[in-house]
């Protein structure tokens, strides 16, 4: 089972760059998507049914939105019909449309947006909130036997290896103590960060500023993560950053499993 997930920075202006094209050629099973910015009535029926070159439906698709206009939002495509799909269940963070669980079988599949602490920590106590609440979902999945694929941009860079500038950026959101030391506390508690699992190399990134040729310099973050709760790792063939593929300020990542 392929898992892909990728922050779009607004699903209609990712589907002008060939978001489509990509989606099709994935080979995902499931795709999470964050930050669609838009509710489905905004969307196109491509968008909302896309199909393969014979016509035939090739993903369902799911969504939840924020209640303000063109801003935040999650969606999950898939194969085939999850058993279920359920929101968060806080209306904290559901009005802002920040998360979407969908089971199949005994596996939970987790997109997740969580929110961006902002300049001075202006939304750090949301967002420790959001990861309180995440934290105690995805144990509340494990303990009623679900295996969770958390799925998403955490908005966070855990350790000075996961971006470029560690030392200038200490003091800015994503990188902040409080935001970190929740990354230590999530992983404490057994959740393993996939990524980090196979591969230990520095410059491995998947959000680059738009600003100063970020991106052609390699001058990036790693904050968008494929978390497994440890009974699941044995099962996790690979997991990815997709750096190639172009159309966000962030790139896709992919975790496989057996």
């Amino acid at each position: 089972m392929k898992i892909v997930s990728w922050n779009v920075n607004g699903i209609r202006a990712v589907e002008k760059k060939g978001f489509l094209d990509w989606l099709l050629q994935s080979g995902a099973d499931v795709v999470c998507i964050q930050e669609t910015k838009a509710n489905p009535s905004q969307l196109s029926p491509e968008l909302l049914s896309p199909v393969d070159a014979s016509g035939e439906m090739a993903y369902k698709s799911y969504f939840s939105s924020a209640k303000k206009a063109g801003y935040s939002g999650t969606a999950i495509y898939s194969k085939t019909e999850p058993d279920s799909v359920e929101i968060m269940g806080d209306s904290r963070f559901d009005d802002e449309g920040r998360v979407l669980i969908a089971k199949y079988g005994k596996l939970a599949v987790i997109s997740a947006y969580f929110p961006n602490s902002q300049d001075a920590g202006a939304r750090l106590d949301y967002k420790l909130a959001f990861c309180s609440a995440m934290l105690e979902k995805c144990d509340g999945l494990v303990a009623d036997g679900f295996d969770i694929v958390l799925c998403g941009d955490y908005n966070i860079a855990h350790k000075p290896i996961d971006l470029a500038n560690p030392k200038s950026n200490e003091k800015n959101p994503g990188y902040l103590p409080e935001e970190r030391d929740w990354m230590d506390k999530f992983t404490a508690a057994g959740y393993v960060d996939t990524f980090r699992h196979f591969c230990q190399e520095p410059a491995m990134y998947t959000w680059w500023s738009y600003r100063f040729h970020a991106r052609e310099k390699n001058v990036g973050w790693r904050i968008d993560y494929q978390c497994v709760n440890p009974a699941l790792i044995p099962k996790v063939k690979n997991s990815r950053i997709l750096s190639a593929v172009l159309g966000s300020d962030h790139c896709p990542i992919e975790i496989e499993l057996e």
